[in-house]
């Protein structure tokens, strides 16, 4: 017995796990063939420089791993280096994807015939297929290509391995994928960890028939692989199987019965599927359970009581489903919990206490839902229960109000702490500067006021800081800074913060991200942005900076890839532009030509600055490399000359915005031919006619070429071939002819500005057509919407209720048709008060003649409407009282006569809206009665029954005279004797008052 223990303890010793220690020198054709294995390979950082000829004993040679007693090589294990953290350096990153080993392998390695153990992992192999000699390797029990960007069927050959136990094929970006099934897998009797996970085994529907066949397995990663609920009605007996991941497939409910005999699991991940209803209690029947996450499914019941009940798990994620109602005390007794992920479900508040008994938690993620509660409250009972254990806290988005305590400072273990998107108030505790361990902080966008600490006493590791969004105020000093040396995304925009260190000052930091827009940073240009080597994120936009650009920004670094110094004085010329994806120069002074730009910029704004000169340098002078811009913003500068006909080298760009220029000529052909999303031309001096290729844009949603000199018939094509147009504008042009009748196959639009043109003929009848002007929108235009809030679209002028006016954020919801200022005839067609949804209509200034149409008030969002100067005649329709929102009404310069109709609306518009026609009644100052105009219309009886009462009247008046006139007149004139006395009487009474007045 001692001699059978000595021999293991030799076997054991002998076995040597670091290179260096081996006793015996490699052997020859080991060697040479691990040489042959390097000829092969791409290897960028030179980790394999140790591999040589005159490299001595191949047994010290990196990842090269020998057995001691007889000098074979055994293991080879070339994985790079560890990934670097989130945030680190680009040259971190650098050297790690330097470190990936490339190439292909070389079959050399079939001669290494006592290797048991190869690990290839996450390298890059360029989606090589993954080679099938390995299946010849049979002394391997050990096999990891995980990660290392291999791609096409797996080997069948790799079922020769007999003695595998580790197989790990996973996390190649699904581009290997199973062609067959998998009864491949069918002799590993040894198996004991099997990860194919992103292995595409869609057609390999037997997958859970083969897994469970192997007897010796324990763990089973599917992650990702396109799996179905498996229709067979096989016995499902995994004997040994511990860990179970079927994550990110297509499992439906329920969830498979089989999982819940499997009394050996210890973890089970089905997030990511199709589980919907109540969580199944069966799950308790797995007693045994440490890990348990069944995140991202659509579970819609409350919280169920006996999953507290599973006193060993700990680890349990329920996030992103929709479980509803409090979290139930019980949530107490898991007195293992380490990680709690409850996020982005319908959960309330407020906590319960019973969350102080968990002693061991060491992650709480409640974020995004509705816990209405202080968050000073929640610190309490956290500090009662983990303020030693605690190293993430996520109560983002949770509806938390309060104010924030120094008692944040005592969580000595805090890591990360997220407490965005809530209405937080007060100040941020200067207890924060003894979280020593804190290395990411997000209380971005709360009510969160006062003056950031002048000094954070101690060193911290602090790499991520947002507080942007809130309502911070006052002078930043450079102590706040000086203990952040590891500092490397710095949020703190949209606060009134000020920061104006000394000239001399050197940041502590280098950053990846700053972002201080709304900061005061002026009037001089910051001179500590020059020390950021590494900033691949600049935002000082709106920073009251009123300085020229000094020289070195312009190369300080070769990093940036957002830039957005826009809204401020900024002035100079920019010989070349080192951004590498999008720049904001908005509103600022910038003089010169158009500075040069890299090849992969993608999203451009130069928007309302001085840049002047022709385009023909910075468009067809490109010399740098094929272009990929998508957006590219030079409205309002000082830009000249034509148009360039080089366009084609373009053919990325989606947005053009040239507006408010000086542009002349024609638009070159060679610009249709890039696919526009949007274009916009509006306000500069190009004539012509629009060129066909035009028409090949069919997924335009925008064409301004509005406010120029346009000649010639509306193109009929735009009618056909631009089936997506939302807005369309050619205003203030000279084109002339009818209106073509294929505007009307634009179902989609929703902004049709034709106004101030010498367009003639009738209004089409089949406007009607245009359903997006007619049907009630459910909601924004998703397309508009992107554009707009991602400021790609800066604003579209339209002329409503009488003005021109400027909408951009609310531009997806305007509904508007402006015919104004041409020489249009005939009526307005009834079709037209199909529109339902319009909200401005502008036909004023044409030859428009009869009636209003009766149905004008069908149009009941109507906000604007003007027919001025027009021949209209007749009355206005009593319809037009039922428009509600009317805001804007022009019916003046017409022919219209009658009463103006009682609304509380009409009646609100000065007499302006309604002068220059025939028109009574309030708000115009003239009556309806005799004098006042025409009598209003006949109605019936009712009418009739007022002119009798008229005539009475009149005919009472009369009588009455006759009366008065004969009975007290005709008898002095016809007898003498009684003029006598009645004119003798009357002297008598005048020499009466004659005397008083006397």
């Amino acid at each position: 017995m001692s001699f059978m223990v000595f021999i293991a303890i030799v076997a054991v010793v002998g076995i040597t796990y670091c290179e260096g220690n081996s006793s015996v020198s490699c052997f020859e054709s080991e060697k040479r063939a691990l040489l042959n294995f390097k000829r092969d390979i791409i290897d960028p950082s030179n980790r394999l420089s140790s591999w040589s000829e005159n490299g001595g004993d191949c047994c010290k040679w990196l990842g090269v791993y020998c057995n001691n007693p007889t000098g074979h090589v055994y293991k080879l294990d070339l994985r790079p280096p560890a990934t670097p953290p989130v945030y680190a350096s680009d040259a971190e990153f650098g050297v790690y994807w330097r470190s990936m080993l490339r190439g292909k392998i070389n079959p050399s390695l079939m001669s290494l015939n006592h290797l048991v153990h190869l690990d290839l992992s996450h390298n890059n192999f360029g989606r090589t297929l993954i080679p099938g000699f390995l299946g010849s390797m049979e002394s391997l029990t050990y096999l990891d290509l995980s990660g290392a960007n291999f791609g096409g069927a797996i080997p069948h050959q790799l079922g020769n391995l007999s003695k595998l136990q580790h197989l790990d094929l996973g996390d190649n970006s699904n581009q290997l994928f199973e062609a067959k099934n998998l009864q491949w897998l069918s002799g590993f009797s040894s198996l004991e960890f099997l990860d194919l996970s992103e292995v595409d085994l869609s057609k390999a529907t037997d997958w859970l028939e083969v897994t469970n066949r192997l007897p010796s397995l324990k763990e089973l990663h599917l992650s990702a692989c396109f799996l179905d609920n498996d229709p067979s009605s096989i016995m499902v007996n995994y004997s040994s199987l511990c860990v179970l991941d079927l994550s990110n497939n297509f499992l439906s409910p329920p969830v498979p019965a089989w999982i819940f005999s499997l009394g050996s699991l210890v973890s089970i991940d089905l997030s990511g599927n199709a589980f919907e209803g109540v969580i199944p209690s069966s799950f308790q029947n797995i007693s045994s359970l440490k890990f348990l996450d069944l995140s991202s499914n659509s579970f819609n019941s409350s919280l169920p009581v006996w999953l507290f009940s599973l006193k060993h798990l700990e680890f349990l994620s329920l996030r992103g489903n929709f479980l509803q109602g409090k979290i139930p005390d019980s949530i107490g007794n898991l007195s293992s919990i380490r990680t709690i992920d409850l996020s982005g479900n319908m959960l309330e508040g407020p906590l319960p206490i019973s969350l102080e008994n968990l002693f061991t938690l060491g992650k709480l993620d409640l974020s995004n839902n509705n816990l209405d509660q202080e968050i000073s409250e929640i610190l309490k009972v956290l500090f009662r229960c983990c303020a030693d254990e605690l190293e993430s806290l996520n109560l983002a988005n949770s509806n938390l109000s309060g104010h924030l305590t120094d008692q944040l400072g005592q969580f000595k273990k805090l890591s990360y702490i997220s407490l965005s998107q809530n209405s937080i108030s007060g100040f941020i505790p200067i207890s924060i500067g003894n979280l020593s361990s804190l290395q990411y902080i997000d209380v971005s966008d709360n009510h969160l006021h006062g003056n950031l600490p002048q000094n954070l006493e101690n060193p911290m590791n602090l790499e991520y800081v947002n507080i942007a969004y809130n309502l911070l105020e006052g002078v930043v000093s450079e102590g706040f800074f000086s203990n952040l040396k590891r500092l490397r995304v710095f949020r703190a925009s949209q606060n009134k913060l000020k920061f104006e260190p000394n000239s001399n000052w050197i940041p502590p930091f280098e950053c990846q991200t700053i972002e201080l827009s709304y900061w005061f940073l002026g009037p001089k240009f910051p001179t500590w942005i020059q020390f950021q080597k590494d900033l691949s994120t600049l935002d000082i936009s709106n920073a009251g900076i009123s300085d020229v650009v000094p020289s070195w920004f312009w190369n300080f670094t070769s990093k940036m890839v957002f830039l957005n110094i826009s809204h401020n004085q900024l002035e100079g010329e920019i010989p070349v532009l080192p951004v590498h994806k999008l720049a904001d120069l908005r509103s600022n002074r910038f003089s010169g030509p158009l500075p040069r730009i890299l090849p992969d910029m993608a999203t451009l704004f130069f928007t309302n600055n001085s840049f002047s000169g022709s385009l023909s340098s910075f468009l067809c002078d490109y010399r740098l490399g094929k272009p990929k811009l998508f957006l590219l913003q030079l409205e309002s500068n000082l830009l000249s000359g034509e148009i360039p006909d080089c366009w084609k080298q373009w053919q990325g760009i989606r947005v053009l915005n040239m507006a408010n220029n000086n542009l002349t000529g024609r638009i070159p052909d060679s610009l249709g031919y890039l696919g526009f999303m949007f274009l916009n031309l509006r306000n500069n001096k190009l004539s012509g006619e629009p060129p066909l290729t035009l028409a090949d844009n069919n997924q335009l949603f925008m064409l301004d070429i509005g406010e120029n000199q346009f000649t010639g018939n509306i193109p009929k094509w735009i009618g056909k071939s631009l089936p997506n147009l939302v807005i369309l504008s050619l205003r203030s042009n000279s084109f002339n002819g009818h209106i073509p009748d294929e505007l009307c196959e634009l179902s989609s639009l929703q902004i049709l500005d034709l106004g101030v043109n010498n367009l003639s003929g009738e209004i089409p009848k089949c406007f009607k057509n245009l359903t997006a002007m007619a049907t009630k929108p459910n909601g924004t235009d998703d397309v508009i919407d992107y554009f707009v809030k991602g400021e790609f679209i800066r604003n579209e002028l339209l002329v409503m209720k009488g003005r021109v006016r400027e909408y951009s954020t609310i531009l997806s919801l305007v509904t508007t048709m402006d015919l104004s200022s041409n020489n249009l005839m005939g009526n307005i067609p009834k079709e037209v008060t199909s529109l339902e949804s319009l909200q401005s209509l502008n036909l004023s200034g044409n030859s428009l003649g009869g009636n209003i149409p009766d149905h004008i008030g069908s149009l009941k969002m109507l906000e604007s409407l003007d027919v001025s100067r027009n021949h209209l005649s007749g009355s206005i329709p009593e319809s037009l009282s039922n428009l509600n929102f009317l805001s804007h009404l022009n019916l003046s310069y017409n022919d219209l006569k009658g009463r103006i109709p009682s609304s509380t609306q009409l009646q609100s518009f000065d007499e302006y809206s309604y002068i220059g026609n025939q028109l009574c009644g309030p708000p115009i100052n003239e009556s309806c009665g005799i004098k006042g105009g025409t009598p209003p219309p006949s109605h019936g009886k009712e009418e009739s029954e007022g002119w009798v009462e008229k005539y009475m009247i009149y005919f009472s008046v009369v009588m009455g005279f006759l009366v008065g006139f004969w009975g007290v007149v005709a008898p002095l004139l016809f007898s003498k004797s009684w003029a006598l006395a009645y004119y003798a009487k009357v002297e008598a009474i005048g020499g009466k008052l004659s005397s008083l007045w006397s």
